[in-house]
């Protein structure tokens, strides 16, 4: 299912139809991370025999008791990107995915680098992922990659 995201007058990119599931014990986070992976696309490419086909994202988010944000991780697990080589024997489905993929990708980078060179101009909208990811990379935020 593709994703709809809309941008608020603050800046702030909302994923319309997401729901935010209250988990009260490591338990109920396993099942929800199980379900998210149970619906993630997934396929065979002639790179590898199960190959994800698209990036999962988990945020967590801690609030007070009275209901204020008190702060917010995100898991990303990106699709691997695949050299246009290693796609020639796919299905035509499967090279537009792949293609997908490439471009979510290096839009990333290309925000990673705008942030980098200190850029005054930050191409988030490149992506969907870039756009979703937005809060998590500038403003008062720390960010891994591994």
């Amino acid at each position: 299912q593709r994703l709809e995201l809309r941008e608020d007058a603050q800046g702030e990119v909302h994923t319309i139809g997401l729901r935010e599931i209250r988990c009260d014990s490591k338990e109920q986070l396993i099942d929800m991370i199980q379900f998210g992976n149970s619906v993630r696309s997934s396929g065979v490419t002639g790179a590898n025999q199960s190959s994800s086909r698209s990036h999962a994202i988990l945020q967590l988010t801690a609030k007070r008791r009275n209901g204020k944000t008190h702060g917010k991780y995100s898991f990303i697990d990106l699709a691997g990107s695949e050299r246009a080589a290693d796609t020639q024997g796919n299905k035509a489905k499967t090279r537009l995915e792949g293609a997908e993929i490439n471009k979510s990708l290096l839009a990333l980078k290309e925000c990673i680098r705008a942030l980098d060179q200190g850029a005054s101009h930050r191409p988030f909208r490149g992506s969907k992922l870039t756009q979703v990811l937005k809060d998590s990379l500038i403003g008062n935020s720390r960010t891994i990659m591994i």
